[in-house]
């Protein structure tokens, strides 16, 4: 790795952590074997280390935009992952029901209705 492609992963780790927490980077780290080794360094630099760390939007702007395509695309490991990254940015339940209901229009009642679903699962999980 380049010093440049150094210092991204570092600060893409700092992201990342910031974002998702210690807890989940340390498991993804752990389950980083050979095979996936180029890929979780290319996240890291490119989505945490370039993209989460552009001064255009904050972090809770960048993550209304990630629940909005994790509902519209129906990815929902990433929608319960980034759900919690959304908490730790500051989103309120409020503003989550509210970006659901805009999903709803845009992406799909069938889609929004299970956000909905996955949302109260990871709420319950926090003991929200």
């Amino acid at each position: 790795m380049s010093e440049d492609d150094q210092s991204r992963h570092s600060e893409g780790m700092k992201r990342r952590r910031k974002v998702l927490g210690d807890a989940y980077v340390d498991g993804a780290v752990a389950r980083t074997d050979d095979f996936s080794r180029d890929f979780q360094d290319w996240i890291v630099r490119t989505a945490w280390g370039d993209i989460w760390r552009r001064p255009g939007l904050d972090l809770r702007t960048r993550s209304v935009v990630v629940l909005s395509v994790t509902v519209a695309l129906r990815h929902w490991d990433e929608f319960r992952l980034h759900l919690r990254g959304a908490l730790n940015n500051g989103l309120t339940k409020a503003e989550i029901s509210e970006i659901l209901m805009q999903c709803g229009v845009y992406a799909g009642v069938p889609a929004a209705n299970h956000a909905v679903k996955e949302a109260r699962a990871v709420f319950d999980e926090l003991g929200l």
